[in-house]
C-alpha cells in the first residue's frame, strides 16, 4: 500500500516550489449530479464546500438528469466524478436496462452518499392514499429511464396498477402537483425526501409508501433495495410512520482516475465533519455493487473499514 499520509502537503509544497498558488496546481473535476430540486444536486454542492476548501483538488458541480446520465459520462471520461443510484450502477455495470448491450466495466466508488428512501405524496382529500389509488392517475417519478421511474414501474407490473406516467425534474414535478396538473409525485432522496416535503410544507397532503405485500414484492424484484421505515413526522401532518423502500447512493469515479486524486477526494469527503449523514466510512461495506477505487479503497483500509 502506497504511504499517501503526507500527499496533501507533498502536492501544496510543488505548488509553491514552482512559485504558484497551491490551488493553481490543485485538479478540477466534475461532479454530475442531477436537475434542479434533486437530492443529488443539493448534495453534490454541499460535497463540493467540503473538498474546494482543501485547496488540493477542485469540483464543479453540473447538473444532469441523474443517475444514467453520470455513470456513462463517468464511464467515458476520468475527470468526471458523479453522484449515482446503486441500483442504476448495478444496471451499468451489467450492462442491462437502460445500458444494454454496453457494461461499464470503468466505474469505480469512491465513497458512500446516503440511503435513497422512496415515497409518493398527493394532494388530501383526492382519495389518493395509497399505491392501488394510482391507476389513471398522472404521476410524477422523475427524469425519463432513471432510478424512480424503474422502481415505480416495477411497483405498476407488480400490483397491477396502470399509473399514466409524467417525467420531468423534482421541481417540475412539484409545481404541477400544486398547480393540479399531475395527482400524485414519486420519488426518492434522503429523508425528507426534498420535493415531498415542499410539497407537505405548502399544502394539505398525504405521504405514503408501501403496504406489506407491496414492499416484499418490491424486495423480491430488486435485490439492492432494503426496507426504509420513515418515523413519524418526517413530513408536515405525517401522523403514522410510512413503510417503504430504500437503497443507497454512491460517488464514482473511472478507474483511470489517478489513485492519489481519488485518495485525497475520499479523504476530504469522508474525514470532515460537515458532511451529510450516511456519508460516513462506517457505510463503505453496504456497496456490494461497484468496486471500490485502489484510492479509495487504500483509505478506507488505513481507517480500518473492511471492504
Amino acid at each position: 500500500m502506497i504511504d499517501r499520509r503526507g500527499f496533501g502537503f507533498a502536492l501544496l509544497a510543488s505548488a509553491a516550489v514552482v512559485g504558484a498558488p497551491a490551488q493553481a496546481q490543485a485538479p478540477t473535476l466534475s461532479f454530475l449530479t442531477a436537475g434542479p430540486g434533486s437530492g443529488f444536486l443539493s448534495y453534490g454542492q454541499g460535497i463540493a464546500i467540503v473538498v474546494n476548501a482543501s485547496g488540493l483538488v477542485g469540483l464543479d458541480v453540473i447538473e444532469t438528469a441523474g443517475s444514467i446520465e453520470n455513470l456513462k459520462r463517468v464511464e467515458a471520461d476520468p475527470t468526471c466524478i458523479g453522484a449515482a443510484f446503486i441500483g442504476s450502477a448495478y444496471a451499468a455495470i451489467h450492462g442491462v436496462g437502460p445500458f444494454a448491450g454496453k457494461q461499464h466495466g470503468a466505474l469505480r466508488a469512491i465513497a458512500p452518499m446516503y440511503e435513497t428512501s422512496y415515497q409518493a405524496v398527493a394532494k388530501a382529500g383526492r382519495g389518493i392514499n395509497k399505491a392501488a389509488d394510482l391507476s389513471g392517475k398522472r404521476v410524477g417519478i422523475g427524469a425519463a429511464g432513471e432510478a424512480a421511474e424503474a422502481l415505480f414501474l416495477g411497483l405498476a407490473e407488480l400490483t397491477g396498477i396502470a399509473p399514466i406516467i409524467v417525467n420531468g425534474s423534482s421541481a417540475e414535478l412539484e409545481t404541477a402537483l400544486l398547480a393540479d396538473a399531475i395527482d400524485a409525485i414519486w420519488q426518492g432522496a434522503s429523508l425528507p425526501v426534498p420535493s415531498l416535503a415542499r410539497v407537505a410544507e405548502k399544502c394539505d397532503s398525504v405521504v405514503f409508501g408501501l403496504t406489506d405485500e407491496e414492499l416484499a414484492a418490491m424486495l423480491g424484484r430488486f435485490p439492492y433495495l432494503s426496507e426504509g421505515d420513515v418515523a413519524e413526522g418526517t413530513y408536515q401532518g405525517q401522523m403514522q410512520p410510512i413503510r417503504s423502500v430504500a437503497a443507497w447512493n454512491l460517488i464514482v469515479a473511472n478507474a483511470a482516475l489517478d489513485e492519489d486524486v481519488a485518495y485525497l477526494l475520499t479523504r476530504e469527503i469522508l474525514g470532515a465533519d460537515t458532511t451529510p449523514e450516511g456519508t460516513t466510512m462506517g457505510f463503505a461495506p453496504k456497496n456490494r455493487v461497484v468496486l471500490w477505487h485502489p484510492g479509495a479503497a487504500d483509505f478506507l483500509r488505513e481507517k480500518g473499514v473492511a471492504i
